[in-house]
Parts: C-alpha cells; sequence; structure tokens
C-alpha cells in the first residue's frame, strides 16, 4: 500500500480472486510510512504523555491512515468494475478493550460484512483498529493489521487467511542476517508462534495467537509478485502456517532461528528471599500494561536475592520509574539496574520435544564463538538466550550453520 500504483495492483490482485469466485474481505494497512508521519506530528506538538487521555487522541490520529488506505482501495476496486465497499472498524463493528494504542479485540459482528458478501461485494475493513464500549476509536499496535485480518477471518469461519506482506513466506532467519537462509514451506503453528514471540518479524504474534484459538489457516505470501501470476501457483506459494504435522516436520530438529534486538534487562538488586515478592515486582510492572519475558532469581545469600526480567525496550524507562518509585521503598530493595545493550537469540523446532541435547548443542556453539550467556528460557519446543546485542549476528549465523538450517530439506 505504498504507493496509488500499488494500491492500484491490489486492486488488481483481489478482483482477480473475486472474479474466480471467492467471496474476498479485505484488510490493509495504511500506507507506507503514514503512521509514523502522524504519529511524528503528535510529538512535534506535545512530548509522549503516559495518560489515557493523550492516547486517546493518538488512537483518534493513527486510525486515519487505515481508513485512508481503505476507501482509496474500495475506489480502485470499483475503478476494476468490482462493486466494493469500505468499513473503518467501529462500523463493522470490532469491539476492543479500551486499553487505548494497545487494545484487544473482544468481538466482531459480521452481519454487515456477510450481507454485503452475499450481494456480491469485496469488503474492505480497515486493519489494527476497532471501537470500546464507550464508542472510542481504539488501535491495536503496530502491526495490529495482521490481528485484524486474522480476527476477521476467524469470525467469518474463512477457507483460508493470506497475509500479504513485504517477504515471500517464512524463513528459517532472517535473511537480511544469513544470507543462506531458506523459506519454509510449511511450518506447524506452534513454531510460529514461537517464532513470532521470539522476535521474528514476519507476523504479530496476536496475529498467530487468533490464528491458535480459531484454528484459521495462514499462508504468508509476497505482495510483490506480479498481479497476475496464475491463481493456483499463487495459492500454493509462500509459507502455509498449519495445524497439521508433516514427515518433514519430524525430520527437522529446528525449524528456525528467531532473534529480537528490542530487549532490555532489569535487575532488582537485594530483594528479600520470601513468598510474594515475584509478585510484588512483577505485578505492579503488569498493572502498567507491560509486558514481561525472560525471568530469573538468583540463589539466596544472606536473605537476599537479585530478580531480573526483560522487557520490550521500549519499555524500558517507564518500568524502571515504577520499580524505584513504587516498588522498591515497600521491597527495601537496593538497587535497579538495567541493560538496554542485550539482544535474545532463540532456537525453534517441534522436533525438540523428540530429541535430547539440543538446549547443550546451542550452549557449546555460543562458548566456542566466545559468547557469554546471561539468561536462558525454555519450553517444550524452544530455547532462548539472552547476550549482548553486540553479538548477536555471529549466534545467529553460527547456530543457523550448527543446526543445518542452509541444507535443503530431503
Amino acid at each position: 500500500m505504498g504507493s496509488t500504483d500499488r494500491i492500484r495492483n491490489v486492486a488488481k490482485r483481489v478482483a482477480k480472486w473475486a472474479r474466480a469466485g471467492h467471496q474476498m474481505v479485505v484488510v490493509p494497512s495504511a500506507m507506507s510510512g503514514e503512521t509514523n508521519r502522524l504519529l511524528a506530528l503528535a510529538k512535534e506538538l506535545a512530548p509522549a504523555k503516559p495518560n489515557d487521555a493523550y492516547s486517546r487522541e493518538l488512537d483518534m490520529l493513527a486510525s486515519t491512515g487505515e481508513q485512508a488506505s481503505s476507501a482509496l482501495l474500495a475506489i480502485a476496486l470499483q475503478s476494476e468494475g468490482m462493486e466494493s465497499v469500505s468499513y473503518a472498524g467501529w462500523q463493522v463493528p470490532i469491539r476492543t478493550n479500551s486499553a487505548h494504542t494497545k487494545a484487544r479485540i473482544e468481538s466482531i459482528d459480521d452481519a454487515k460484512v456477510r450481507a454485503d458478501l452475499a450481494a456480491g461485494k469485496v469488503v474492505i475493513v480497515t486493519g489494527f483498529q476497532g471501537v470500546d464500549e464507550l464508542g472510542n476509536i481504539t488501535t491495536l499496535g503496530r502491526g495490529g493489521s495482521d490481528t485484524s485480518a486474522v480476527a476477521v477471518a476467524a469470525a467469518m469461519k474463512a477457507q483460508e487467511c493470506l497475509i500479504y506482506t513485504d517477504v515471500d513466506g517464512v524463513y528459517t532467519t532472517d535473511p537480511r542476517v544469513v544470507p543462506e537462509a531458506r523459506r519454509l514451506h510449511t511450518v506447524s503453528f506452534e513454531e510460529m508462534l514461537e517464532m513470532a514471540s521470539m522476535g521474528s518479524k514476519v507476523l504479530q504474534i496476536r496475529s498467530v495467537e487468533f490464528a491458535g484459538k480459531y484454528r484459521v489457516p495462514l499462508r504468508v505470501l509476497s505482495s510483490f509478485t506480479d498481479w497476475d501470476i496464475d491463481i493456483n501457483e499463487e495459492a500454493q506459494s509462500g509459507t502455509l502456517i498449519t495445524f497439521e504435522e508433516d514427515e518433514h516436520m519430524e525430520q527437522a530438529v529446528v525449524s528456525g532461528i528467531a532473534f529480537n534486538r528490542d530487549e532490555a534487562k532489569i535487575s532488582v538488586v537485594g530483594v528479600p528471599d520470601k513468598p510474594g515478592i515475584a509478585y510484588q515486582i512483577l505485578g505492579a510492572v503488569a498493572d502498567a500494561n507491560i509486558d514481561v519475558d525472560v525471568i530469573i532469581q538468583n540463589l539466596s545469600k544472606d536473605g537476599k536475592t537479585d530478580f531480573s526480567f526483560t522487557v520490550n525496550r521500549g519499555d524500558y524507562a517507564k518500568t524502571v520509574d515504577i520499580l524505584r518509585s513504587k516498588v522498591m521503598p515497600g521491597l527495601g530493595a537496593h538497587d535497579v539496574v538495567g541493560d538496554t545493550k542485550i539482544c535474545k537469540v532463540s532456537i525453534v523446532g517441534i522436533g525438540m520435544r523428540s530429541h535430547v541435547g539440543i538446549a547443550s548443542k546451542m550452549f557449546r556453539v555460543l562458548s566456542e564463538e566466545g559468547i557469554n550467556i546471561q539468561m536462558i528460557s525454555t519450553s517444550e519446543i524452544k530455547t532462548s538466550v539472552v547476550i549482548d546485542e553486540k553479538y548477536m549476528e555471529l549466534a545467529v549465523r553460527a547456530l543457523h550453520k550448527a543446526f543445518d538450517l542452509d541444507q535443503p530439506v530431503i
């Protein structure tokens, strides 16, 4: 959606699918750079203020980007001879909670959309936004158009949700870091959920969570292929995120390497080692709508311990302020310290369930490269480490090679 030419190409692609007999609901994002432009205007007029009134106005402002692109796409489709209609999220309506700039979808009324589809129209619904119970426009956070698309697909019980993006699928890791990275033809929902949560930027994690909850098949494919590509070829391109495991999934112990630069580590030093400490620390952070990731509590010494965790780098300053002003006085902690120059690197694969020694191999590879591990987090199908940010690309390349992800699947 970067220009009128790109919007025209999107319209031609949509029209191709509609003429092939598919009922189409399209969820566009804003035109390239538009959301950043709008938010920059707000910042120019006033610095960011962490209060509800300011956040409400940011949502009012940012939502206009998707409204503009949706109307433009409807116009482009009409010029292609297709009946089409666009709706803002509040018109559908897409109901959300009231957490401005980070709202979560609660329900979608599909009656209006179904009526238009039955009348032969292509329906366009703004991504990234909805409306709360008070009638305020809300937004879902950056990348929220993916979440909107999956939520609409779930509400409509769609056969498949196609996510067109600037890459042609899900890769074993970011090809900009490892040129030998391979595109995966299929990836399990569980693996995609872990990769999204660990830093893969292909899909927003909430969109994958929605897909898993409502079992919506997703396909990630490129928006830069020619619009007139054969529809059957297009329908099989990209990467299918599936709920069915195939024989190749069992062979691949590790399917991908994910990484996230947007991490910061915070340590509350010298807290009493007694029940309820974790809640006292993390409860205050959660109340501020800040997500916590990796958590470590050190061994107790003289009745005191250190409690460390990671947050998004953009939430670092706010989190430290909360801890120092609201938590430290009541805990009697010695200090709150942090590090914003860290990153998280993760190996992901459903094959890890049935293979031993995968984590130890990861640790050995990093050790051989002289990379120190600061924190470790594991689940059934992933192992994540927090390391110094300057070693991120080295770690990703070394792990990608060590787990043979540069080799074709036989």
